[in-house]
């Protein structure tokens, strides 16, 4: 698996409620569809009993931007922005579109393609493989469907 590696912390001050400051990590911050619209997860200094004495160690909490102050020359533009999906726009179809065509045939189109819209049944990469294996079905030439999905029938000949 390829997963993009977190970018680090930045330093933020968190404000106690005495209005004494301690410099945390700041990892992320969430927008909520309800209550306050953002909350910024922290990382906090700590300490932490293990068998062999005391440890350093960090508690994770969430809390508001009233809680936070920036530290001069930090740049925050590089923490993670995750947003409530009930906020958000519905999302874009992904996968493949497999519509009738003439008496017999069918047509798998890329989910986003224009001669897709309005019409067909979405399916999975595998439902699209499957169809194109059936007479009279064919890959739209006008969108990535015949670019990824043939080559991918080509790969299994003589595989099952």
């Amino acid at each position: 698996m390829n997963e993009r590696p977190e970018p680090p912390p930045a330093r933020i001050l968190l404000v106690l409620p005495d209005e004494q400051t301690v410099e945390v990590r700041l990892y992320e911050r969430f927008r909520s569809a309800h209550g306050h619209p953002w909350r910024y997860r922290i990382g906090m200094p700590s300490w932490v009993a293990t068998r062999d004495g005391v440890e350093a160690a960090e508690y994770s909490v969430w809390v508001t931007d009233q809680q936070l102050r920036p530290i001069d020359g930090v740049d925050l533009s590089n923490i993670p922005n995750h947003r409530d999906p009930r906020t958000l726009p519905p999302p874009k179809l992904t996968g493949w579109i497999v519509r009738p065509a003439g008496r017999r045939g069918t047509v798998v189109h890329d989910a986003a393609c224009p001669a897709a819209v309005g019409g067909g049944r979405e399916i999975g990469t595998l439902e699209a493989l499957d169809a194109l294996m059936r007479p009279g079905a064919e890959a739209c030439r006008n969108c990535p469907a015949a670019e990824i999905l043939i080559p991918a029938l080509e790969l299994g000949q003589g595989y099952g």
